[in-house]
């Protein structure tokens, strides 16, 4: 083999655009976009939110749907089963009990598409109506609860010291009042309804809400761009509003997202203990608690408000989960 003789022609300097490696390759997305994206991946939480969606929408306007009032009684109608003529073929809407055909048997000829109560009403109506209460109860309740939490929060987690510790004092000796005590307070002075059921709620719903912005603005009051912020003369008020929050914004609303169905339950809860919405007014609790008197003659009564609170529980929280997959990228997979 013959020798290769090494010369400078051999190497040619490559012509390269050093440039180059300082371009972004890809255009950048914000910390939303990005959280939006993994959100919308999740399969479960996207599922989730059109059942919602559904649901709401359904509160808004299903009791529209039947001619019937929440409160039409007609005890020759009472404890009738679901029927749907059009599905008459499928078990559940066929208008039969025990075999017995009610509607033909007592001449009635309209359809109740979730049956009727012992007192002869509509419980879609019923059901839709009170589906209404308890979103709206929960959302009152979610709003006031993260007005107050942050607020707390980030006056408490800012400021700290002396300010930090009466505040942080103050909370635990909310939270060590059960719940149910605060209730039969509100009952003994209060109306009990809608008003009533609320502020129960509120009473200690706000204390995690506020630990969780407290911690979060610990975390990050020291940071560069606060002390910027602070060097360049903004009040505390203004830290607070336009740089901690917005950077605690992730965890407000997965916090938030839980706290939603928290509220549906306990709302739920008061009714069936009779501590919360009375008749004739409806909301989930109490025609579960209705139709729970009577579930093992006429089982129906309890199977739609019951399908109708899981639903809302499950899908809040399969929803809260992908939030927090979204907007945390330690959870990502």
């Amino acid at each position: 083999m013959a020798d290769i003789k090494v010369t400078g022609d051999l190497f040619v300097p490559s012509d390269i655009d050093h440039t180059l490696s300082e371009k972004i390759a890809r255009k950048s997305t914000s910390v939303w976009k990005d959280a939006m994206r993994r959100f919308v991946q999740n399969k479960g939480a996207m599922v989730s939110m059109v059942i919602i969606a559904i649901i709401v929408v359904m509160a808004m306007i299903g009791s529209v749907l039947s001619p019937y009032d929440i409160d039409d009684q007609d005890l020759t109608r009472s404890n009738l089963p679901p029927k749907i003529s059009t599905l008459s073929w499928i078990p559940l809407f066929d208008g039969k009990e025990n075999g017995v055909d009610t509607y033909q048997q007592r001449g009635i000829t309209k359809d109740f598409w979730f049956g009727t109560d012992s007192f002869g009403r509509d419980l879609w109506t019923r059901t839709w109506q009170g589906t209404r209460i308890s979103l709206i109860i929960a959302l009152v309740a979610t709003l006031v609860d993260v007005f107050i939490g942050v607020v707390y929060g980030g006056i408490s987690g800012y400021f700290g010291g002396a300010v930090d510790t009466v505040m942080q004092r103050i909370l635990e000796i909310i939270a060590g009042i059960p719940n149910l005590v605060w209730i039969i307070l509100l009952i003994l002075v209060m109306k009990p309804g809608l008003l009533a059921i609320t502020i129960a709620i509120l009473a200690t719903s706000w204390l995690t809400m506020a630990r969780i912005v407290r911690g979060q603005v610990l975390k990050l009051k020291d940071q560069e761009f606060v002390l910027a912020s602070r060097t360049l003369g903004s009040s505390g008020g203004r830290i607070i509003v336009r740089h901690l929050l917005p950077n605690s914004l992730g965890m407000i609303i997965v916090n938030t997202m839980f706290s939603i169905p928290t509220a549906i339950f306990f709302e739920a809860l008061l009714s069936f203990i009779g501590l919360g919405i009375r008749q004739p007014e409806a909301s989930l609790g109490s025609l579960i608690n209705a139709g729970y008197e009577i579930l093992q003659i006429h089982p129906y009564q309890t199977l739609y408000p019951g399908l109708v609170i899981s639903l809302l529980l499950i899908c809040f929280n399969i929803m809260g989960d992908g939030l927090r997959d979204a907007f945390d990228p330690k959870l990502r997979r």
